[in-house]
């Protein structure tokens, strides 16, 4: 708690200055409030009975108590207005490093994490956060200022009455205390909750046709009502021991309100102080026990806007990618020959996948990749483009460890076209040049023709104009196919990598673009991941894999002739 508190504050320091100013105009609000009770003071003290009641006077104060309450409302809306500038850039500035971390964080932490806890994490625990920083900057501030300032007032005014608020006043920190020390844990276990019900949520929307499919409505349904009722019981313990802080404190504050009549009666009965100065006095006991009111809920939404921000702080905290080597090399004038020697690697610490795998590719060579769900087709093209990092041997690019290439150099070298699509809401037109966003429109023509998506685009009601979301809108799964290997032929990287691209088009589509792309591979080094082994019998070699090793390798009509795992693979595809 304390070391969130103390980041907070680090994020609060860039704007000290309009920090400065909001606790300026939190005194100046502070001392005209505290002054118009000693105004209405004076102004009772002006009647002294029937025919003795001094107008002029009157008038006049009262003219102070309107321009005091002018100003005390004007100085409380440029403070609320500092409070407000300073409680978003914090938020916006938390938001803008905690997205920036997850850009590099690495997959492995994004593949087993759920993304709606991601997104609980940076849009609603913020927001939680900020609604909690605004009002401790809004309440907190004047009403510790309420608090010291009344105190000096009553103590300069009469000592006696001023003791007797200041001996009741403990008990009702004492009451806040305890009850603030028990919420803090049920906030956090509340805020957790949350997260995991975000998760499920954004995940079933996400695959609302697979649970329709298979008529997993009810499962789900149950799964929410689950962790629905979880959130239940502890947001209603939370918000139960912080609401009893409220009623508690102002019980107490009632007690110091009567402590100050009783006692002060007795003084004004005696001629101790006049009427005026009792009133002043009530006034002010109101006054000095209403923050107490503010600051136990202040309190109480604090603790969950640190439990929040906590929350956040932990994604922002987490371990980032391996960086880049310091004296990482530009990778440029690809050749594209690609060697691994002996790489082993496992998602999982103790379960082996990839086994000293070797491997070497000269430049322009077509390198097709086979083998049952699950060997390691797409780790291998995980580890060659730098998603995960080997754990044992190496991969090199033009005779250069990639580990000491820079990502970016590395990535932009290869072209991908994957089973699974992905587009960007905005245009077309914007989706097919993403990877080269100074292409022309002309470009980007000719690079959907080279990949038969140019008919269905013009088809479209505004044509390359066309606006489609992220997941693609109404365009099906092969146009949206079609759209991620026009990306990639508009292009034209020196290297590429075909995983399943061409899963989810029809067959006389499928040997249009087969046909688009063997001119593209000419002279590019290809690795092709492919379960319809029609599609690689053109491959200079096929990678045969099987259980994270490399168990044959050879052309087509060489793994036929051995009669071994690959032929046997073919046959069945074929069989009848």
């Amino acid at each position: 708690m304390k070391t969130t508190v103390k980041r907070v504050l680090n994020y609060i320091k860039k704007y000290w200055f309009v920090l400065l100013l909001s606790l300026f105009l939190a005194m100046v609000t502070v001392a005209l409030t505290l002054y118009i009770p000693i105004l209405t003071g004076r102004a009772i003290d002006q009647m002294l009975g029937k025919g003795a009641v001094d107008m002029e006077a009157i008038f006049g104060i009262l003219w102070k108590i309107g321009v005091s309450i002018l100003f005390t409302a004007l100085a409380q809306w440029v403070m609320n207005t500092c409070n407000n500038y300073i409680t978003y850039h914090v938020v916006q500035d938390i938001r803008k490093e905690a997205f920036a971390k997850i850009q590099i964080l690495p997959l492995s932490y994004l593949d087993t994490k759920p993304t709606g806890d991601l997104v609980s994490r940076v849009i609603a625990d913020v927001d939680t956060f900020a609604d909690g920083l605004l009002m401790g900057f809004t309440q907190l501030f004047t009403g510790v200022l309420t608090i010291g300032g009344t105190l000096v007032f009553m103590l300069v005014t009469n000592v006696p009455i001023a003791l007797v608020v200041v001996c009741l006043t403990p008990v009702s920190f004492l009451v806040a205390k305890f009850i603030a020390t028990r919420t803090h844990d049920m906030f956090h276990l509340q805020s957790k909750t949350r997260g995991e019900q975000t998760s499920l949520i954004e995940e079933m929307i996400d695959n609302e046709k697979i649970v329709k499919s298979f008529g997993r409505e009810g499962a789900v349904k149950e799964e929410f009502r689950e962790i629905n009722g979880r959130l239940k019981d502890c947001s209603l313990k939370a918000i139960f021991f912080s609401s009893l802080v409220n009623p508690c404190t102002r019980f107490v504050n009632s007690l110091v309100y009567a402590g100050v009549g009783t006692f002060g009666a007795f003084l004004e009965v005696n001629g101790g102080i006049s009427v005026g100065t009792l009133s002043c006095f009530l006034s002010y006991a109101n006054q000095y026990t209403k923050p107490f009111n503010e600051i136990s809920g202040v309190v109480t939404e604090l603790q969950n806007a640190m439990v929040c921000a906590g929350r956040i702080f932990e994604l922002i905290d987490e371990t980032p990618q391996v960086p880049e080597d310091e004296d990482a090399v530009e990778l440029t004038h690809v050749k594209g020959e690609v060697t691994l020697q002996d790489v082993s690697f496992s998602y999982v610490p103790g379960q082996k996948l990839l086994e000293q795998v070797s491997l070497q590719v000269q430049p322009g060579q077509r390198i097709a990749i086979v083998g049952p769900t699950g060997c390691g087709k797409t780790t291998l093209i995980n580890l060659l483009m730098r998603f995960y990092d080997v754990n044992k041997g190496s991969i090199q690019v033009d005779g250069t460890d990639i580990r000491h290439l820079t990502r970016n150099s590395l990535r932009t070298s290869f072209g991908m076209v994957l089973q699974e699509t992905w587009l960007q809401a905005g245009t077309v037109l914007d989706n097919i040049r993403m990877g080269k966003p100074e292409a022309t429109r002309e470009e980007v023509i000719e690079a959907a023709k080279a990949s038969h998506a140019h008919s269905f685009i013009k088809r479209l009601p505004q044509g390359y104009d066309t606006v489609i979301t992220e997941d693609g809108g109404a365009l099906s799964q092969g146009q949206k196919q079609l759209l991620c290997i026009a990306r990639v032929m508009l292009c034209l990287p020196p290297m590429l990598i075909l995983d399943e691209a061409t899963s989810s088009i029809d067959t006389r589509t499928e040997i249009r673009i087969q046909k688009a792309f063997a001119r593209m591979m000419e002279g590019r080094t290809s690795f092709i991941v492919a379960h319809r082994l029609s599609t690689i019998k053109e491959a200079d070699v096929i990678l045969v894999m099987k259980d994270g090793n490399i168990i044959e390798q050879g052309n087509h009509e060489n793994l036929l002739a051995q009669k071994g795992f690959y032929a046997n693979l073919y046959n069945s595809q074929f069989a009848g």
